[in-house]
């Protein structure tokens, strides 16, 4: 690698850790500070937090690989994405905002669902944790895959040794800095995303020009023995329902613990109409730039020759094909800065179950506030050995095990999230049956080998729905304190609404 490349990484590096220790001696000194930040984040903060942490590798590797691959058809994903988080913004954030407040000063998902419903079983939080535990550990080891693969493309280092380089990094400043650190890296690391994803597609058109395009993708269509339009229409070589799938990974956006724990963390209520703007702009732009990556990128190959083993890695290899040495390390460190982004996020999220949720609650009810911190930090680095563990097979596709996960969070939580704050009669047996009922749906449907049909978060949501409503309907009306809570939450949540 080239010495310009390495100085910008390096200073990437830097600077991360350098992030770390400011947060580490700023909100370190109790748990909600550590896991939530005293919720004092501004608007910025909050809209490329929760953009950069939900924007993993798979938006720099995994999407321009799925669209080099199989077609424009999967920019379906990007369009039901943006469209699951501006709903998100509109009927989960200000009433969460508000809700986990009110409702005991919740600072953690398990710890907001157990207060809503008043479960002093601890049935709720429990169901909720390990749902977090298991598929956090998965979703964190695709970060983990990105990261090893990453490595091997860009770097010249060994598979393994690329997983230990990312989760050191990133355990390192996550640890150290907690909520905070975590937020503002991802801050930073949205900056370098947004404009990398904006340079790397406008050079390579620029170079490759308007007709090498069109001449590029008829090639590749034709030497790939693709149905026509498959590499250039959003519906060309598919299915309705390869799109329906496609854009169901926006009904997920509902159950991000990581994502919807930056609206928890806002400095106040008034703030989220500017962090949706800012968020839903960064999105677009990010998007249809991994978007025009692929798609360029299977012109370009086409045309000149040289495709990638690994169809996940056409954003580096555009990196080091068209900029200067120093220029190509800054996108590089946009590669990582996705990968860090989400995995910092899913570390701590991880963490606060391991802590909070089962720790607290279930073996040591007396724990200071100074031990819970320390044990979220070692949460934080016994969970990524765990999924560095988990991430060792390099064949590994990023976009699948992303996907997987994602449904799963999307399932168990996301219905339950969104009828906790929009229907008070919604029960805590009932919270409890759509939770339970959304991950088994999920995980069946991927064992049963279905998700090549459709997409697994379509059933998974859809039972996990029924399952709250019915339950609901059918066991007693919360109590009273309950509906006052709720009614009060509601009305404090409509000045952001």
């Amino acid at each position: 690698m080239q010495t310009g490349t390495l100085i910008s990484l390096a200073a990437y590096f830097i600077l991360m850790l350098g992030i770390g220790v400011y947060a580490w001696r700023e909100s370190t000194a109790d748990t909600s500070g550590y896991l939530l930040g005293g919720r004092d984040l501004g608007p910025g903060v909050t809209a490329l937090s929760a953009g950069a942490s939900d924007m993993s590798g798979w938006l720099l590797m995994g999407l321009p690989g799925a669209i080099f691959l199989s077609g424009l058809s999967q920019a379906w994903i990007g369009i039901g994405l943006v469209i699951g988080a501006y709903l998100n913004y509109r009927l989960v954030a200000p009433r969460l905002r508000t809700y986990t407040e009110l409702a005991g000063d919740a600072i953690t998902v398990p710890d907001f669902l157990e207060e809503r419903f008043e479960d002093r079983s601890h049935a709720l939080r429990l169901i909720s944790a390990l749902v977090i535990i298991v598929f956090f550990t998965l979703y964190t080891s695709a970060g983990m895959v990105a990261g090893g693969k990453f490595a091997v493309s860009a770097l010249g280092m060994d598979y393994g040794a690329g997983i230990l380089l990312t989760a050191g990094i990133v355990v390192a400043y996550t640890a150290l800095g907690g909520f905070l650190a975590v937020s503002l890296t991802d801050f930073v690391q949205g900056c370098i995303m947004f404009v990398a994803l904006v340079m790397v597609p406008v050079a390579a058109y620029l170079v490759l020009g308007g007709d090498g395009l069109a001449q590029g993708l008829a090639t590749a269509e034709t030497t790939r023995s693709l149905a026509p339009g498959t590499l250039s229409s959003l519906i060309g070589g598919t299915s309705l329902l390869a799109i329906v799938s496609a854009a169901a990974w926006g009904l997920g956006y509902f159950g991000q613990p990581h994502i919807i724990v930056r609206f928890m963390a806002i400095r106040r209520v008034e703030d989220l109409p500017t962090a949706r703007r800012i968020n839903i702009g960064w999105m677009s732009v990010s998007l249809l730039g991994a978007i025009a990556t692929g798609y360029v990128g299977a012109a370009w190959f086409a045309a000149r020759g040289g495709a990638p083993a690994d169809p996940e890695t056409v954003f580096i290899l555009f990196s080091q094909i068209l900029f200067h040495p120093l220029v190509a390390g800054f996108t590089l460190a946009a590669i990582l800065a996705a990968i860090m982004s989400t995995i910092s996020s899913q570390l701590l999220v991880t963490s606060s179950s391991l802590t909070e949720d089962i720790y607290k609650t279930y073996l040591r009810r007396e724990a200071s506030e100074r031990e819970l911190v320390t044990l979220s930090r070692i949460a934080v680095a016994a969970v990524a050995v765990v999924a560095g563990l988990l991430a060792l097979d390099p064949d590994s596709s990023i976009l699948a095990l992303v996907g997987n996960a994602w449904a799963g969070f999307g399932a168990a939580f996301g219905p339950v999230i969104l009828f906790a704050l929009l229907w008070k009669r919604t029960t805590r047996a009932g919270a409890l049956a759509g939770m339970i009922v959304g991950a088994v749906v999920v995980i069946a449907w991927i064992l049963a080998g279905w998700s090549a049909t459709l997409y697994e978060i379509v059933p998974g949501f859809i039972a996990a729905s029924l399952a709250t409503w019915l339950v609901s309907l059918a066991t007693p009306a919360p109590r009273e304190s309950i509906m006052q809570t709720f009614d009060a939450a509601a009305l404090a949540a409509r000045p952001g609404a």
